[in-house]
């Protein structure tokens, strides 16, 4: 065995969660069964992504691709995934360790989630893509761009963005928009890969608002283990093998300021997550460190 590619996920308190990234993994293998793939976690979930690479380069393995299973590219793609890509290659000089790019807002991912709509029977209603918040403008103003991009695939020309937390507009927040817009019938898509905590508690907001002002809320679900998001992983995996990977550093806060994230600009990579690697997670590991964005993969 001389080659793999190791898949990176963020973690989850649901296992439910967890699980459903590791069978995301499972059908990554499954697709082409001559190369070794290996699922690895951030935090809050084990395996550490840092102890799958490690223990594949360990066995002898010599090229190895990393894919970060992010939707987003917020500072876990930007930052925490390339740490751990970095402290292997400083361990493994004479391995070839290549990192792809996030998933993104890719047309695979907008079939999908047409289909999900469809399948609600929620195709032209009055859309809310609910995404997982950041405090990257960068990665937040992707979701805005997965919302108009879903909106023209759904037939529907009232759209909305909502975050599960630490940026705006809130859950709440994009459904009093479509409201206030006019919307009695709402269809709700979670820009989510898997199930987990962030997406029950985006749950109970849409079904409190709905309660507290007669809209109906329709639960279109999230993208969840389909075949294209199978193709879309290898894409990425052969984009990186191929050196093809292009990353959008234009409006990024650790290329360019934005008021109240100057700091970041020229940040080095991993820092605030340093515990991603192996020997760092201690302290840290499931109930021990609880982020509003996080947990779920």
């Amino acid at each position: 065995m001389t080659e793999a590619v190791v898949l990176v996920a963020h973690g989850s308190r649901s296992p439910a969660g967890r699980d459903e990234m590791l069978a995301l993994a499972s059908a990554v293998a499954s697709a082409r069964p001559g190369t070794p793939v290996r699922a690895g976690f951030l935090e809050m979930s084990d395996p550490p992504a840092s102890t799958v690479l490690e223990d594949l380069l360990d066995s002898g393995v010599r090229d190895v691709t990393v894919v970060p299973l992010m939707l987003l590219a917020a500072g876990h793609a930007k930052s925490d995934v390339p740490a751990v890509v970095l402290q292997a290659r400083a361990r493994h000089p004479g391995a070839r360790i290549a990192y792809g790019r996030p998933l993104g807002v890719d047309h695979a991912l907008l079939t999908l989630a047409r289909r999900r709509l469809e399948a609600a029977g929620a195709v032209g209603l009055p859309l809310a893509v609910l995404a997982r918040g950041t405090s990257d403008p960068d990665a937040n103003a992707e979701a805005w761009r997965a919302s108009r991009l879903l909106a023209d695939m759904a037939e529907t020309r009232l759209v909305a963005t909502g975050f599960s937390g630490l940026t705006w507009p809130t859950v709440t927040g994009a459904l009093e928009q479509l409201q206030r817009l006019g919307a009695t019938r709402i269809a709700v898509f979670s820009w989510f890969l898997a199930t987990g905590v962030l997406l029950d508690r985006m749950r109970a907001d849409w079904q409190a608002f709905a309660s507290a002002t007669g809209v109906g809320v329709l639960d279109a679900g999230y993208f969840g283990i389909e075949p294209e998001l199978v193709s879309l992983v290898w894409s990425r995996v052969d984009e990186a093998g191929a050196g093809w990977v292009m990353a959008n550093c234009d409006t990024c806060a650790y290329r360019r300021p934005f008021p109240g994230l100057a700091d970041r600009v020229g940040m080095a990579i991993g820092v605030g997550h340093s515990h991603l690697a192996a020997e760092h997670r201690s302290g840290h590991d499931h109930g021990g460190h609880d982020h509003h964005h996080g947990g779920d993969g």
